[in-house]
This record gives structure tokens, sequence and C-alpha cells, in this order.
């Protein structure tokens, strides 16, 4: 699924919540712990897709607010949270004024931005002096045991696999942050398994967002290439890894 598409994003807004909601969570400790969030952090999650990561927050007592530009995200997340901040938005222009947020986290989403600089300038715009602006997002290719399903199911497509991103190589993020006029403190790799349960759970987590004559036409290459990851009830674990770091403000 095409990632900066906020219709397709929209339309698998609670599939995306049922099947791959709260698989981050490590890559999530590891952000707030580096930032030092926790009761009464003003956090701002921009790309904040269902709104996991909020619940994750509130759970922990912070101040969370969030922004995606998918409407049917933004829908779900405000049905999940009510009353909380969440607004539909890009993150290159972000509708907050300067210094209100102690963290502004992005998790998997700021590659999307058309200009990844100019997006990172708006998340350290809206943080307070001496605060913290973190970026998470897949690590590369060989570290994930996804990789393996999408890459057969790309080449069954008659399609080359996607090359890693700069973002995913070991140094990418803290570059980025360095670029950006931050400084960085911490930055790491996080697992981040995947479970499904059966067969069927594990295809409409693989194909999520495609159409449902393509899913019937990939099931058998997805579950092919997903034997090694098999477990003995008959699930899949599948072992991934999330690249994060987290860079302080300092104007």
């Amino acid at each position: 699924m095409n990632g900066a598409d906020p219709g397709r994003w929209s339309a698998v807004a609670e599939g995306w919540a049922q099947l791959w909601g709260g698989f981050a969570e490590p890559a999530w400790d590891a952000v707030l712990a580096a930032a030092g969030a926790g009761r009464g952090t003003r956090v701002l999650d921009v790309g904040c897709g269902a709104g996991d990561l909020l619940v994750h927050l509130a759970g922990r007592g912070a101040a969370a607010a969030g922004i995606d530009p998918a409407p049917g995200m933004v829908a779900y997340a405000r049905a999940r949270l009510p009353g909380a901040d969440i607004r539909l938005g890009t993150a290159d222009h972000l509708p907050w004024p300067d210094a209100v947020f102690d963290l502004a986290v992005s998790v998997n989403a700021l590659q999307f931005a058309e200009d990844t600089l100019a997006a990172l300038a708006e998340l350290t715009r809206v943080t307070v002096p001496g605060g913290h602006v973190a970026v998470a997002n897949w690590a590369e290719g060989s570290r994930n045991d996804l990789t393996v399903i999408e890459d057969a199911v790309a080449r069954a497509d008659g399609e080359e696999p996607w090359p890693d991103g700069d973002l995913r190589l070991p140094g990418g993020l803290e570059e980025l942050l360095h670029d950006g006029g931050l400084t960085p403190v911490a930055a790491g790799i996080a697992e981040v398994p995947w479970r499904a349960a059966d067969d069927d759970t594990l295809v409409r987590g693989v194909l999520l967002g495609e159409e449902p004559a393509t899913v019937a036409a990939m099931a058998p290459t997805v579950i092919t290439a997903a034997r090694p990851f098999r477990t003995p009830d008959g699930g899949y674990r599948l072992v991934n890894a999330f690249r994060y770091a987290v860079g302080r403000t300092t104007r």
C-alpha cells in the first residue's frame, strides 16, 4: 500500500488498529524513555494514524495531541480518545503555535513528508527550548522478517522490491536530526515482533489495503513466504526492527 496516500490509509483505519496497532510499542517506549516523557509531559504525535501511540501515552498520564493527513485515521483516533486534541493536517504545516510541546514524535511517518527537513523544522518549532524531537521508522530490510514476505509479493507481481531509504539505514536518523539543528541525545534499534494468529490474519495484515482480487491472488505467495516464521500453534511470529533517534532542541 502506498504509504503517502491519505485516502488509502483512511480506508484501512480500523484494520490497521486491529492488525498492527500496538506492534511498535517497544520503539515507543525507547523513545519516551530517552526523552524522559511521563505523567504530564506534553507530547505531539505527528502522523498519529489510528491513535495507537496516543492511547499508549494517555495510559502513561501524558498530555497527548496528534495530527494525521488521513481523515479516516483522524476520525478513528478521535473516537478512541474523545476530547483529545487530534487534528487533520500534514507534518510540514503543524497548526500549533511555537513552543507548546515537551516532545514531538513521528513514528513511521516523517519519511512520507514532501520535504523531510521542512517537516522536522515544524516538529522543532512546536517544541519548547530544551525539549525533545524524536523520529522512528522501520530499520533496513535485512533486519525485518516482514521484508521476506513483501519481497516475495513484489516479485510475484512482476516488480522489484523497494530499496531501503536513507532513514532506514544506520546513522540516517541521527544525520537527519543533526541537519535539522538538533542535538542527538539517543539512538538505537528496537525489536518489534508482529504476530498473526492464523493464515487469514497473516494475509489480511500483509496485504492490508489491497483489492479483494489482489488479496485472493497473492494469499498463497504470502503463506508460502511466511512458512519459516510459523509457530507450533499454527500462527506466525515475524521479528522486525525499528530505528529511532531522539534530539534536543537547542534554541
